[in-house]
């Protein structure tokens, strides 16, 4: 098992299949996919992806300069994939400068990212159809 970079389309059908299953897979292709800085995570075991996540340039909710993380995905949680592309992931927006990265968390998933060093800064929000989400941010060293 390995984290590389790789393309959007590497990892679009892991993030459909967790993420959107009841959507169109067209709402596996988020805006920012494609822009210059943004970059993709897999976590691979010979040709599976087992976890993806992406990192593109955004400023968070409160104007500060970020990075965000979207579509953080895992074929089978517990197993340490999703912890291995998000510090693969963070390592990536250090070595490129980055600071801060946030996201738009699923309440399910708050405790994973609590584990890995991110903080609650928002009160609860409706995304629909997906569900009740809050802002968590992580300030890296």
């Amino acid at each position: 098992m390995s984290a590389v970079l790789v393309v959007a389309e590497v990892i679009r059908p892991l993030r459909w299949r967790v993420l959107r299953p009841d959507q169109p897979f067209a709402e596996a292709v988020y805006p920012g996919d494609d822009a210059p800085d943004t970059f993709h995570v897999a976590v691979r075991s010979g040709g599976d992806v087992l976890a993806c996540a992406s990192f593109h340039r955004e400023p968070a909710p409160d104007g500060r300069e970020g990075w965000r993380l979207r579509g953080m995905a895992s074929a089978t949680p517990g197993r340490g994939y999703g912890s291995t592309a998000l510090t693969f992931g963070l390592a990536e927006v250090q070595r490129r400068g980055g600071r801060l990265v946030w996201c738009n968390a699923r309440l399910p998933a708050v405790p994973f990212y609590q584990r890995h060093g991110f903080t609650v800064t928002s009160a609860e929000f409706e995304i629909p159809p997906i569900g009740r989400h809050v802002v968590m941010e992580r300030v890296l060293p």
